[in-house]
């Protein structure tokens, strides 16, 4: 994928390298290499900014990040452009993986969102190809847009980069309610990730359970 993760890119070819000496790329596709040879990764919680323009889904629809995707959803969030060939389909097939651990709560209780971080090339016909590679699904929405927008977007994200092949590997994971989320940098487990995203599921249902709680308490 990027410059910045130029250090991975030897693991990585060393990962593909074992899978296509025993049989295709088809049947070996790098998230089932992910768990045992996953470069280390870290965590950190940041606030987020969700820039007030518009993008453009891989179907060509005009969307709003924040009111039309996010909204009151749980949401996993990565960033890629389709020409890479080391880092991005990494980071995909995660994010494929947290979509088949997720099932049917994707598209209802949790958005998945890739980002490209290079509009210029990566079209919404490009995006959706590139997307059909992961089986995305319902509820997993690929963004493109100007290169103003999305430089805003990845700005108030804190996902931006001067250079876009310098770009880290970056999930994000957040509620929609908050502008507090946490950044997963480098290649981070689908469990991880699923077991953040049930962290937030039972915060907020304990925050509902105590405000009915409390509620209920102030009734004559």
């Amino acid at each position: 994928m990027m410059k910045g993760c130029n250090i991975n890119t030897g693991r990585l070819l060393a990962l593909f390298g074992a899978s296509l000496l025993a049989t295709s790329v088809q049947a070996h596709s790098p998230e089932h290499h992910i768990h045992e040879q996953a470069e280390p990764t870290r965590a950190a919680d940041a606030a987020v900014h969700f820039a007030e323009v518009s993008l453009l889904d891989q179907t060509g629809h005009s969307v709003n990040l924040k009111d039309d995707l996010v909204a009151d959803k749980l949401v996993v969030m990565s960033f890629i452009y389709t020409s890479c060939t080391t880092v991005c389909p990494v980071v995909s097939g995660l994010m494929k993986q947290v979509q088949s651990q997720l099932g049917e709560r994707v598209g209802e209780e949790v958005q998945l969102v890739s980002i490209s971080v290079d509009p210029l090339r990566d079209t919404p016909s490009r995006l959706l190809q590139y997307s059909q590679n992961f089986n995305a699904g319902t509820g997993w929405s690929w963004l493109t847009g100007t290169t103003r927008s999305i430089d805003q977007t990845l700005k108030g994200l804190g996902a931006w980069a001067a250079d876009y092949e310098a770009h880290p590997p970056l999930i994000m994971v957040g509620d929609g309610r908050s502008d507090r989320w946490a950044r997963f940098y480098g290649f981070t487990s689908p469990e991880t990730l699923v077991a953040k995203v049930n962290e937030l599921s039972r915060a907020r249902q304990s925050l509902a359970h105590n405000h009915s709680a409390m509620h209920e308490g102030t009734q004559p």
